[in-house]
């Protein structure tokens, strides 16, 4: 995900909502996972746009984890245009797991 320093206090909050949307074959939200690359809200134009990734290129609940994204973003920002964008690169890894995320697998 871009660098968390960055991002403009829209978008840390939108990050926390996805911190709800969760990979329900590991257990873990999409955030801590390290499954979203890029997170850009842009108020004037209305529109959020989430560059996310899966864990594999077959993962059975990729389009739920896709859709639960979208419906967790329309419920917040009704009326804004909610682009999600999947992409494979650069390819997801363990090593992209937040610290929380590596305790949620623990406990998991």
């Amino acid at each position: 995900m871009s660098d968390i320093h960055k991002l403009t206090d829209k978008e840390k909050e939108i990050a926390q909502l996805l911190k709800t949307v969760i990979d329900p074959e590991i257990g873990v939200n999409i955030i801590d996972l390290g499954l979203v690359y890029e997170i850009d809200y842009n108020e004037e134009a209305r529109t959020i746009k989430v560059v996310t990734t899966l864990s594999t290129r077959g993962c059975p609940l990729g389009d739920t984890i896709l859709q639960n994204v979208e419906v967790v973003l329309q419920s917040n920002y009704p009326g804004f245009k909610i682009d999600v964008e999947l992409v494979w690169e650069p390819m997801w890894s363990p090593n992209m797991i937040t610290e929380e995320g590596r305790q949620a697998i623990e406990g998991f």
